[in-house]
């Protein structure tokens, strides 16, 4: 079912983010489809929307903002044991992402001379949550909380319309905005809902005007994050996120089952997701192999799965020792990376390249997806090795706040003209200059 891939023979130069592929995902290619969407969105608002809606999901909603009472309807009828489960996520999330909050400096370069360093929250944003192969509602929360968190004013969400609720966002999914305290929802998907958000939309006959965002986050397809990359500058954007991806770093001492439930649990995501296991123990390799096998017929999505185990992006990678594996996960920079070893904290102390860490046996992805409290929006594609996942900084900005005396100007005044001068740029000099000539 999953291939194998054997480094220990490698060459010390080797290109180890080469050496383990990745699914692919060409955003360039899925361009020519996406362009025309938010062309039509900009020009045509509304209507452009339901038609889009009518053709990817089967079902036309006329007015596309979801009624407060159909959320609160949702939350009343929700199961207590996922309200139960939804309310502890919150409860965990929010207090790191208390901790996340920066706070303002101030430096004092001399007397009557300070800089502040000051944090200030994006004014509105759009938040997209999937609803195609499963109602992702835990991403609503990953969305939602660091955005409250960090002073976020207004919030949006949209979501798809699904056809076997009528037209309406997944009932999961408006619980959870209800539980959350958001009142802004749009039953509406894809690329098509990416462009709502960077135009807006002028009111219609049955719904009001949708004002534009500042800023867009959250996971989807191709054509989401297509529409994303395209109208990234006109609204900020978190990622372009593609498929979802688990590495996980192994000796003799993990638990094969434990490995193999891992793997699959980020295969059954996608059909693209990528689940790589690192290990130096072929009996593992084995053990882990024979899980997969038991596990994937006794699983819901086997197909989904089956496809993403046995695509290119997964594999099982033998290296030398762990030393060696430790090089290849940080080289792989994955989404998500357990390690299932001896002293496994050590280990991760010394990972560079991860989205998120998990620290062995008892700390698989799955409690980072929903109840660790950390964020599960995080870089795919080895974005790792330069990008951070979710949080609450995604949702501030740093505005540098400069406050000098005309004392505190004096003091620098000829340096000021000094370097405008090397620059060739004597209007800046001159605009020092003319506040003590007179």
């Amino acid at each position: 079912m999953i291939r194998c891939i054997d480094l220990r023979s490698a060459a010390a130069d080797v290109d180890y983010r080469a050496a383990v592929p990745r699914a692919e995902f060409d955003i360039e290619a899925a361009t020519h489809a996406v362009q025309p969407i938010l062309d039509a969105v900009r020009d045509r608002g509304l209507e452009a929307i339901r038609e889009y809606g009518e053709r990817f999901d089967g079902v036309r909603v006329e007015d596309v903002r979801v009624p407060t009472e159909a959320m609160e309807t949702a939350l009343a009828e929700l199961d207590p044991a996922i309200r139960a489960g939804l309310e502890e996520s919150i409860r965990r999330l929010r207090a790191t992402c208390a901790n996340e909050l920066e706070a303002d400096a101030v430096t004092e370069l001399a007397s009557g001379a300070t800089v502040t360093h000051r944090k200030v929250p994006v004014q509105r944003v759009g938040l997209y949550v999937p609803g195609g192969l499963a109602p992702l509602v835990s991403s609503v929360l990953m969305n939602v909380v660091p955005a409250q968190t960090a002073g976020v004013g207004s919030i949006a969400l949209a979501s798809p319309p699904q056809k076997e609720f009528g037209g309406a966002v997944h009932p999961t999914i408006l619980a959870a905005c209800a539980l959350l305290g958001v009142r802004e929802v749009y039953a509406v998907g894809g690329a098509q809902a990416i462009a709502m958000f960077a135009y807006g939309a002028p009111a219609g006959t049955a719904t009001e005007a949708i004002a534009p965002v500042d800023m867009v986050t959250g996971p989807g397809n191709i054509y989401v994050v297509t529409a994303k990359r395209l109208l990234k500058g006109r609204v900020g954007i978190d990622s372009e996120a593609g498929p979802t991806e688990i590495a996980i770093l192994a000796d003799q001492t993990a638990d094969p089952a434990y490995v193999a439930a891992d793997l699959v649990s980020q295969a059954e995501h996608d059909p693209l997701a990528a689940a790589v296991l690192v290990t130096d123990s072929e009996a593992l390799a084995d053990d882990v192999e024979a899980e997969l096998d038991k596990q994937v017929s006794a699983t819901k999505h086997v197909e989904r799965i089956r496809t993403s185990l046995s695509g290119s992006q997964s594999g099982i990678v033998l290296v030398r020792d762990l030393e060696q594996g430790l090089a290849v996960v940080d080289a792989y920079a994955a989404e998500h990376l357990e390690i299932h070893a001896r002293d496994a904290s050590s280990y991760a102390a010394r990972v560079r390249n991860a989205g998120a860490i998990f620290v062995g046996p008892y700390a698989p992805v799955s409690l980072g997806d929903y109840c660790a409290g950390s964020n599960h929006v995080l870089p795919t594609g080895g974005c790792a090795c330069h990008s951070s996942g979710l949080s609450v900084r995604a949702f501030t900005k740093s505005v540098h706040v400069v406050d000098y005396s005309r004392e505190a100007l004096a003091e620098v005044a000829d340096h000021v003209t000094t370097l405008a001068a090397a620059e060739d740029l004597p209007g800046h000099g001159a605009a020092v200059k003319v506040r003590f000539d007179r």
